[in-house]
């Protein structure tokens, strides 16, 4: 996911209280934007790489082609808040997306409660966390669907709760398909992710011009 640090990075000193309430965080000014906010600690972000970027900005140009066209709800990004329970940490996922049954948990600067979709982009320095803690609070915070994509090593996981509360990984169908439970009539096919074809090609093929 979002390339986070938690205790292997150097990081400059942050000024702050050992321990601050969420609330406190929220009101940071926008030198602390790029953080997270865990157990009452500001925990800062390092830097993003080349990779990260170029499949954050794919996937949002067509996630919110699709969104937008259908009205289905909004999409957001790192570094919006996403906080998905009162004994929960404070994330800012790569991207988020909130169905349009659930915009009232949309407040001025966080969701409060669940987005239907995360996904986290990870790295060397973030996949313990994204798939330790991450996925643990996001299952146990009611995210209905949680991606972990890996460009560097081109793998992605594709997680959805199931009615017991559990993540189970998606099946893919064929030609490595994935069918987006958390968005109605959106699919994907894997490879675009690390081939990533024209916007307008997959457009086409969505069957939306």
């Amino acid at each position: 996911m979002t390339q986070y640090a938690t205790t292997t990075l150097p990081l400059p000193a942050v000024k702050l209280p050992k321990r601050i309430t969420y609330r406190q965080f929220l009101e940071l000014d926008d030198e602390y934007q790029h953080a997270e906010w865990v157990d009452g600690k500001v925990i800062l972000m390092p830097p993003v790489s080349n990779l990260h970027t170029i499949l954050s900005v794919f996937l949002l140009g067509l996630l919110d082609f699709y969104v937008d066209t259908n009205q289905l709800g909004e999409l957001k990004h790192d570094p919006f808040q996403m906080k998905t329970g009162p004994d929960l940490p404070g994330r800012a996922p790569d991207i988020l997306f909130v169905a349009k049954k659930n915009l009232g948990r949309l407040k001025k600067n966080h969701l409060e409660g669940p987005a239907d979709l995360v996904i986290e982009i990870t790295s060397r320095s973030t996949r313990a966390t994204d798939r330790g803690d991450k996925h643990y609070e996001y299952e146990r915070g009611g995210v209905k669907e949680y991606w972990l994509l890996d460009p560097e090593r081109k793998q992605a996981e594709f997680n959805i709760l199931g009615r017991d509360g559990i993540y189970q990984p998606a099946i893919l169908g064929r030609d490595r398909v994935f069918h987006i439970a958390a968005i109605k009539g959106l699919w994907l096919k894997v490879d675009w992710l690390w081939q990533r074809p024209a916007k307008l090609e997959v457009i086409r093929q969505w069957g939306l011009i």
